[in-house]
């Protein structure tokens, strides 16, 4: 089970300030819009979000479909095998994609420690 490119997405209050922090860190802008208060950044393979109002806690994410550069894969784990394969093992979902689609879809877990766990298909 392939669960796609690995971020972290932070939950930052100040996103102007967050972007000058990172850039000094040698990321660079990779994508979003601060005008919506969301960015990606990349540093080599290594991606950060950045999340102004939209998240409470900070979250490990992963998108099915990707690769490090959100350039689509020739094959990848769909995010509903992957929610159906995770609900096998017995885990509780916080939010489940809709098993009626194909295509974009989401859920979201909760690791032991409350640490929110995204896999975000866009494709």
């Amino acid at each position: 089970m392939e669960l796609g490119a690995f971020s972290i997405s932070l939950a930052v209050k100040d996103i102007k300030a967050s972007k000058d922090f990172y850039e000094k860190l040698g990321f660079n802008v990779f994508g979003g819009d601060i005008d919506q208060n969301w960015l990606i950044l990349k540093n080599g393979d290594t991606l950060i979000g950045l999340f102004q109002g939209m998240f409470e806690k900070n979250m490990l994410t992963f998108n099915p479909g990707w690769d490090v550069n959100a350039q689509k894969l020739d094959t990848f784990t769909d995010v509903r095998e992957i929610q159906r394969h995770l609900q096998a093992q017995g885990l509780a979902f916080e939010t489940a994609a809709d098993e009626t689609t194909t295509g974009p879809g989401f859920f979201m877990i909760v690791d032991p420690d409350g640490n929110p766990i995204l896999v975000d298909q866009h494709i």
